[in-house]
Order: structure tokens, then sequence, then C-alpha cells
């Protein structure tokens, strides 16, 4: 799989549990941290524990597997990181706080209305 086919399978696994605000930015020519970041938010720490565990899921059926998941235990947010693409789940405050789509304004977004529901 590459990295965007895995980053646009973690978007369609997020979107199919309800994700808001969802986004994939493209960083490949901006960084070597990853090639592309997946970006949503939760309405509770509920769903983002919900959210992390299905495109957990679903990315391993795929035959992906992740090198790191970190932020469980806050309940705010999770990082789960592929190598190429770092997944970020927020609660709407830690969202506005870390604020990526403004620290990665020059990353390119991704078109995602063939996979939104």
């Amino acid at each position: 799989m590459t990295p965007k086919e895995l980053a646009l399978a973690a978007a369609k696994a997020l979107d199919s549990k309800k994700a808001n605000d969802l986004m994939v930015l493209e960083t490949e020519h901006l960084t070597t941290l990853a090639d592309y970041f997946v970006i949503c938010t939760a309405t509770s720490s509920t769903q983002i524990k919900a959210l992390s565990e299905h495109c957990e899921k679903m990315l391993k059926e795929a035959g992906e597997e992740p090198h790191h998941i970190e932020g469980h235990r806050g309940g705010t947010w999770v990082l789960m990181d592929y190598s190429s693409v770092v997944i970020h789940l927020f609660m709407p405050e830690a969202r506005e706080f870390y604020n990526l789509e403004r620290l990665w304004s020059d990353a390119t977004p991704l078109d995602l209305s063939d996979i939104l529901k």
C-alpha cells in the first residue's frame, strides 16, 4: 500500500465512525516526518477511543501495522504513527491548541469528496 493509499484508507475508516472535520495533508515535500497527516476531531474521549480502535483494525486488515500509538490515557488526543502516515485524533480544544492546519499551512490538502459520506 502506498502512503497515499494508506492515508486515504485511514480517512475512510475514520469517516465511517463519524469523525468530524476530517482532512488529509500531503507533507512529503515539506518534512521527513511523514508523507501525509490525517487529522480529525471527535466529540468525546469515548469517540476518540472508538475512532483509533476502528482505524487500527481496518488498517491491520489491509496489512498495515502502526509503528507507534500514543495519547490514549489523556483522552483528548491520539497520535497513530504509521511511519509515512501520521494520524491525529483530537477533541475540539486540543485540535485548536495544536492547530496543525496552521503549522502545516504549506501542505497540500487532498480532495476527500470521493471518500467522505
